[in-house]
């Protein structure tokens, strides 16, 4: 499975300079915030495939002009042909607005999942606007990390965690960072692509909760 990440910058090479074969081989796409909606649905569109997308602290705009086509997943668990995928955009608040969270307010976004992440036994991704504290994320506020995703990653071991909000330009920007946790943390900021094997997951079915197994099977057939 490819999957292409994308936040905080649109990427020339997929909008302006766009060409047939840019999409080619993408079977998912995932958008992790800050990105102009029109791109989103340019993507979705001319990829031909799902598009996944949390909120960046950007995103104020989405409420009155949502990327059309595409999939929201804030605060969800999302079933992508057996990928399980969960959602939690925003940054660190800084200012008053929307799309942005102090540390205890993300918690009590983790603590309301509690329930779904028991049924479907945890989530092989992890999709958020802000990294984690102390991988990837700087000293202001604005660019702080959510200590709460460290614990998340801890108890549940997801394959990957892919995030934007700290773009190239800011320095000291890594690619890939891994977690003690053994998750691979994405800044996906313009473009990345990730080929996530059938083994980097449970198959279908096989997840060890047996309602969700039973309602991913059914989905199926």
């Amino acid at each position: 499975m490819n999957i292409l990440c994308v936040a905080d910058e649109e990427e020339k090479s997929l909008w302006d300079y766009y060409t047939p074969d840019s999409l080619r081989e993408v079977d998912l796409i995932v958008s992790c915030g800050d990105l102009h909606p029109d791109y989103l649905q340019f993507l979705v569109t001319m990829g031909n495939c799902p598009l996944l997308y949390v909120y960046g602290n950007h995103d104020q705009t989405y409420d009155r002009n949502p990327p059309w086509g595409c999939e929201c997943i804030e605060d969800r668990i999302y079933n992508f042909d057996g990928l399980r995928v969960l959602g939690l955009g925003g940054s660190m608040r800084y200012k008053p607005g929307k799309n942005m969270y102090t540390e205890k307010e993300m918690r009590r976004r983790i603590a309301r999942l509690s329930a779904n992440l028991t049924m479907t036994n945890g989530f092989d991704v992890l999709v958020t606007h802000s990294p984690a504290l102390g991988y990837g994320d700087l000293e202001d506020l604005p660019h702080k990390g959510f200590a709460c995703f460290n614990d998340l990653l801890e108890k549940y071991h997801p394959k990957y965690m892919f995030h934007g909000h700290v773009h190239k330009a800011y320095g000291h920007f890594l690619r890939e960072r891994l977690h003690p946790s053994g998750t691979m943390m994405i800044n996906a900021c313009g473009r990345c692509t990730v080929e996530i094997s059938d083994a980097d997951y449970p198959p279908r079915g096989k997840t060890g909760s047996v309602l969700y197994d039973l309602y991913t099977l059914l989905q199926r057939s």
